[in-house]
């Protein structure tokens, strides 16, 4: 299993409310060859969101995009992309 990167930029600012249902919805069709570990979200000066990244685990980026694919069929969510990544721990540079 790799790490990836989904980007998603929200057309326009969303309260968090507004995008749990996307949360679960990936938290819901996780498999064993990608699953949802955590997102960042950015926030605008209001506090909506208008922009999110997800860490996923996966055996590759289309794993991840199947399930995106899934997703927009019941709730219009952008993808950006979605990218291989890796994990730098400051406290390896002590």
């Amino acid at each position: 299993m790799g790490k990836f990167l989904a980007v998603h930029t929200l057309p326009s600012p969303a309260t968090t409310e507004q995008v749990i249902p996307v949360a679960k919805a990936a938290k819901a069709k996780s498999t064993t060859e990608a699953y949802w570990i955590g997102s960042w979200v950015q926030l605008d000066e209001k506090g909506n969101v208008t922009r999110i990244f997800c860490e996923w685990d996966a055996k590759d980026a289309g794993s991840i995009r199947k399930i995106f694919d899934e997703i927009v069929k019941t709730i219009p969510f952008p993808v950006d992309g979605i990218w291989p990544m890796t994990k730098v721990d400051a406290e390896a540079y002590r």
